[in-house]
């Protein structure tokens, strides 16, 4: 429902863009169905028009409230799948968390990537529903789902490309990425930054309008491409992920990671499976500010070639992209 670009709206979209680009390198006829104004190097883009008003319908995972159904969303989705059908697939890698995505894909040879937890009733019917393939991002997420009779959704975790690292030297930075939305935790870690001296650092991408945090104490940069927020962790003394939910994965924590940036945050969800404690970062009792800023202060002492050690053994892409072959090959048939 919004288009792709340089600067991601959050984690799905970027490792969508990932493992197309991923698939096309290793020799892949990759065709990428996304919103019109969309901009994804290296890939045959098929826009689709999105009429006003659909971004209504976006998810928000700290809202207790499921938006309505959209006759924008529906209409934008039926455009997407006719000409899919025109077009033809030996397979479809469905990543859209919508309802209509999973319903109109009927018939067709499709793997549904879940990037979110059960969060919407309309999303979770169609699942219980479909006689489709289903994986999520984490085995945390898995459990999400199988608790609400969805036992069928298997796992494909996300990776996140083995970028250079720049070497610049080390700010006094506390870095948080992601949207401005409530569950991301961003007053927690400003808190925390300042209790151990460090400058909080705020790359917030608009998501949620209904949320206002308080981010006067912290720098407040606009959405950065990639490649400058890489930049930005590899040049940050910590990055902070005091998570207020189940993070389904924790993508700014794996690229953080990447950078060689150690990590600090929420024992919860996904960014358990993607911390190795001691090594890459240290993790805390969820809602605990004190504990996440000694934890903050741990992970600066870290050893930051560990760090990237670490992630590149752990987290890099070319698992995902070994995973998605062999399950989108086993969906092909």
């Amino acid at each position: 429902m919004t288009p792709l670009q340089p600067a991601q709206l959050g984690g799905a979209q970027a490792f969508l863009c990932d493992l197309a680009t991923g698939l096309v390198q290793r020799g892949h006829e990759v065709l990428l169905y996304c919103a019109s104004g969309s901009e994804v190097l290296g890939v045959e883009l098929i826009e689709i028009p999105v009429a006003p008003g659909a971004n209504l319908a976006l998810m928000m995972p700290g809202s207790k409230d499921e938006p309505a159904p959209s006759p924008a969303v529906r209409r934008a989705f039926e455009v997407l799948f006719e000409e899919l059908r025109r077009r033809g697939a030996d397979v479809v890698s469905q990543h859209a968390f919508d309802a209509e995505a999973i319903e109109l894909s009927g018939g067709l040879p499709v793997l549904h990537t879940l990037h979110l937890p059960p969060i919407s009733r309309r999303v979770l019917d169609q699942v219980l529903r479909s006689r489709a393939a289903f994986a999520t991002v984490s085995e945390s997420c898995r459990r999400t789902w199988a608790a609400v009779g969805a036992g069928q959704v298997g796992v494909l975790r996300n990776g996140v490309p083995v970028f250079p690292v720049e070497e610049i030297p080390i700010q006094g930075d506390a870095l948080m990425a992601g949207r401005l939305s409530p569950e991301k935790g961003f007053e927690d870690g400003i808190a925390a930054a300042r209790a151990i001296g460090l400058r909080p650092v705020v790359v917030g991408v608009p998501y949620d309008p209904g949320y206002q945090p308080d981010l006067s104490a912290a720098v407040v940069l606009p959405p950065q491409p990639r490649s400058q927020l890489w930049r930005l962790m590899s040049g940050a003394s910590v990055t902070l992920l005091p998570v207020h939910w189940d993070e389904p994965f924790g993508l700014v924590g794996a690229e953080a990671q990447m950078a060689g940036c150690p990590v600090a945050g929420y024992a919860r969800g996904g960014l358990v499976e993607i911390v190795e404690p001691g090594v890459s970062g240290f993790l805390c009792e969820p809602g605990d500010v004190k504990a996440l800023a000694e934890a903050a202060q741990a992970a600066t002492k870290l050893d930051r070639v560990a760090v990237r050690a670490s992630a590149v053994n752990r987290l890099g892409l070319d698992a995902s992209l070994d995973a998605y072959e062999a399950a989108l090959a086993a969906v092909a048939g």
